[in-house]
C-alpha cells in the first residue's frame, strides 16, 4: 500500500522520478510518453463513446442505454488513470535498469470493450424499443 501511495504522489510530482537510478536514453522516455498519450486517446474515445450512446440513442431502452454508456465511461476513466500509473511505473523501471512492468490491464480493457460490443450487437438485433 505504501508503494502505491508513493507511486500516486509521483503522478503529481514527476520530477521526483529523477531521484531514482540513472537517466535513461531520452528516446525511451519519449516513447514512454507517446504510449501514455495513446492510452489517453483511448480513454477519450471510450468516454466519447459513452456520451454518444447516452445522447444519440434516445429510442434505446433506458437500462440498456445507461448500462452501455456507464460501461464505456468507466472504461475510459480506468484507462486514463491506468495511463499515468503505467507511465510512472515504466519511467521508474527504466531509471532503475529493471524490466518494464507487465500489465493485465490491456486484456481487461479488451474484454470490457468486447462485452460492450456484443451488447450493442444484441441491442441492434433485438431492436431499439421494447
Amino acid at each position: 500500500m505504501i508503494e502505491f501511495v508513493r507511486s500516486v504522489r509521483l503522478w503529481f510530482a514527476p520530477e521526483r522520478v529523477r531521484d531514482e537510478g540513472e537517466t535513461p536514453d531520452y528516446r525511451f522516455s519519449l516513447a514512454n510518453e507517446r504510449t501514455f498519450l495513446a492510452w489517453l486517446r483511448t480513454a477519450l474515445a471510450l468516454i466519447g463513446g459513452g456520451f454518444a450512446v447516452d445522447q444519440f440513442l434516445p429510442d434505446l431502452r433506458w437500462a440498456w442505454r445507461a448500462g452501455l454508456a456507464l460501461a464505456l465511461l468507466a472504461a475510459g476513466a480506468l484507462c486514463a488513470l491506468r495511463a499515468v500509473s503505467h507511465w510512472v511505473r515504466c519511467e521508474r523501471a527504466m531509471r532503475r535498469g529493471e524490466d518494464l512492468p507487465a500489465s493485465r490491464f490491456p486484456a481487461l480493457l479488451s474484454v470490457i470493450v468486447a462485452l460492450v460490443a456484443v451488447a450493442m450487437v444484441v441491442v441492434v438485433l433485438a431492436g431499439w424499443a421494447g
